[in-house]
């Protein structure tokens, strides 16, 4: 490989392994400075065995919190505009997820979020 390539390889890494400490020493995960780009703020926080994730955008925002415990899973997704709400739902799973798919599913309502929101 020539060395443009092997130079912008090392930026991805130190890239990636800033993040990955960032995630490990706040325990937040980094997406609110990926989200820059979309006019999103995004904020993920781990809440016991489960997590939270915050997305504003002006008056807008989306929560979802999923609070998992060692008998079942509780999934809260809400969307309001000012004060008013838009969405306000939850469910329950009779089984606590598991951390890959509590990931999954905060991953999902992120880009579910990204997908629905007008670019400015």
């Amino acid at each position: 490989m020539p060395r443009p390539v092997y130079a912008t390889i090392r930026r991805i890494f130190a890239s990636l392994t800033v993040l990955l400490l960032v995630w490990l020493v706040t325990n937040v995960t980094p997406f609110l400075f990926l989200a820059a780009a979309d006019d999103l703020q995004i904020e993920i926080t781990k809440k016991g065995l489960g997590k939270e994730v915050v997305i504003t955008q002006g008056a807008r925002e989306w929560y979802m919190l999923v609070d998992v415990t060692p008998e079942n899973t509780v999934v809260v997704r809400q969307e309001k505009e000012q004060d008013k709400y838009l969405v306000d739902e939850s469910e329950t799973h009779d089984r606590p997820m598991a951390p890959i798919e509590v990931d999954g599913a905060i991953a999902d309502y992120v880009n579910s979020v990204k997908a629905r929101v007008p670019k400015k």
